[in-house]
């Protein structure tokens, strides 16, 4: 995918200003890194027609540090999520594989949410999300960590909802701590319970049907090559790259 004229006057005035002799102008950065994310190519593969591959990537890793990719995403989500009426929200994880390409370099003093799962080296993504378009809240950890702790998180930052807002999640997520959180919060979590349990609760099945939301945006984040595999040592481009593919969406 690459951005319009029209969907980039949308993100325009939320990037820094351009000053002195730049030749890449801000769009054709933002079509750059979209054509190495929908790729999955290296940057030195990144064709001469988007100009030097090193520029891009110093201009994105300097919008990654400064938080500007961030306050686009937020901008653009808070515009959606207006216009969208929310019935509920749903809460999962996903799995990256990590390339060889992106593991090492432990002396980096930055964080790396890399660890070692039964699957080899991975980076799990967490969402909250309120349909298979709108991301709320997103996060990342290492492969191996438990999805439970991460989902309190996640939660937290939701924040009270006297609408009583249901929470759609699977049973990664039953356990009583993550329950009741949501149940504080004015959140009404909808889970099935582990069938070992001896007290199983009972839920409701046809809204929980509609988890497959957060699945079918997992589907598509996933289409992005960059985000599939995780060739990035450093949180700070690999999020990069995360935040750009939801922004992607949001203008698509």
């Amino acid at each position: 995918m690459q951005l319009t004229e029209a969907q980039f006057e949308r993100i325009a005035d939320l990037l820094p200003r351009q000053r002195g002799n730049v030749r890449l102008g801000n769009l054709q950065v933002i079509n750059a890194i979209l054509y190495v994310a929908a790729n999955g190519c290296k940057w030195r593969a990144l064709p001469e027609k988007y100009g030097k591959w090193n520029t891009v990537y110093t201009r994105m890793m300097r919008w990654s540090r400064a938080g500007v990719l961030d306050r686009v995403f937020e901008h653009l989500q808070r515009e959606r999520l207006m216009r969208v009426r929310i019935e509920a929200l749903c809460l999962d994880s996903s799995i990256m594989k990590v390339h060889p390409d992106g593991t090492g370099a432990p002396q980096k003093n930055s964080p790396q949410s890399i660890g070692r799962s039964r699957g080899g080296w991975s980076t799990k993504l967490h969402l909250v999300a309120a349909d298979d378009r709108n991301v709320v809240t997103w996060s990342l950890t290492p492969g191996q960590a438990g999805d439970a702790p991460e989902g309190r998180r996640l939660i937290e930052q939701l924040g009270p909802h006297h609408g009583r807002m249901a929470l759609l999640m699977d049973s990664a997520y039953q356990d009583d701590a993550t329950r009741a959180l949501a149940c504080a919060l004015g959140i009404v979590p909808i889970v099935p319970p582990n069938p070992q349990r001896r007290l199983p609760w009972e839920y409701d099945k046809r809204r929980y049907r509609q988890r497959n939301r957060i699945e079918r945006l997992f589907r598509g984040i996933k289409a992005w090559r960059r985000v599939f595999t995780r060739y990035d040592k450093l949180d700070a481009m690999f999020a990069a790259f995360v935040t750009i593919v939801l922004i992607a969406e949001i203008l698509r």
